[in-house]
């Protein structure tokens, strides 16, 4: 979550592994989140993190790292500033793409965003949220909103294989990865693995905490694949 840690945190969740970060930009209403991504943009909004702070917070990270940032967040924001105005400025601050988890695919056919797909997503939308994806797919592993689990759904490994047969780009698995062993489960299967909820917890534990627990994560997803492309 964007705030005043997020750069010291996000330089040492690179320094442990990271391929990606994802910042969310917090919102009132977050629908797509559960429990631990809300008390987290609520936290951010009593701090004061509005938009104008959110881009601060972007380009203050992009000074420390050079991989993928994306801001997550609702069309609300993207609304009230502008959505040309908005990725215009995202981007200049450092944004590689963009998520907005409640647009829908035909919608702002001119932003520029990482799709998302769910289970009960047809096939006819899959291919459509491929073909207009910024760079990869971001598959939901499950029906429902974001936060721990105690295993990986039993939907996402046949979410991925839908997704391969609609599509050649890259396929993320996210929305309730919290382990080592699930991680490496869905790194076995998909491209890349996106752990929201768990490491927002770690995170509040400060950026060594955060180091060692991405660590174990790209252990073991090191362990699961055969070569970097399935990284």
């Amino acid at each position: 979550m964007a705030g005043a840690e997020t750069p010291e945190l996000a330089q040492s969740a690179v320094e442990s592994g990271a391929d990606l970060i994802e910042i969310g930009f917090p919102f009132s209403d977050p629908l797509a989140d559960g429990p631990v991504i809300r008390a987290a943009a609520e936290r951010a909004l009593a701090e004061g993190m509005r938009t104008e702070r959110c881009l601060e917070c972007l380009a203050a990270t992009r000074a420390l790292v050079d991989i993928p940032l994306v801001p997550m967040t609702y069309s609300s924001l993207l609304e009230a500033r502008g959505y040309v105005r908005f990725e215009e400025e995202a981007r200049s601050a450092g944004a590689t793409s963009l998520i907005v988890a409640d647009l829908p695919i035909e919608a702002e056919p001119g932003l520029r965003r990482v799709q998302l797909v769910a289970p009960t997503t047809p096939a006819e939308r899959l291919r459509l949220a491929a073909e207009r994806t910024d760079g990869w797919l971001y598959l939901v592993s499950v029906t429902g909103t974001t936060g721990t689990r105690d295993s990986l759904s039993s939907q996402a490994l046949d979410l991925v294989a839908r997704a391969r047969d609609a599509t050649n780009v890259p396929l993320l698995l996210g929305f309730g990865i919290s382990t080592p062993e699930q991680a490496a489960e869905a790194a076995a299967h998909a491209d890349g693995v996106v752990v929201g909820s768990r490491a927002v917890q770690v995170a509040e534990e400060g950026p060594a905490a955060l180091h060692d627990y991405v660590q174990s994560l790209r252990t073991a997803i090191d362990s699961a694949t055969t070569s970097p492309s399935r990284r």
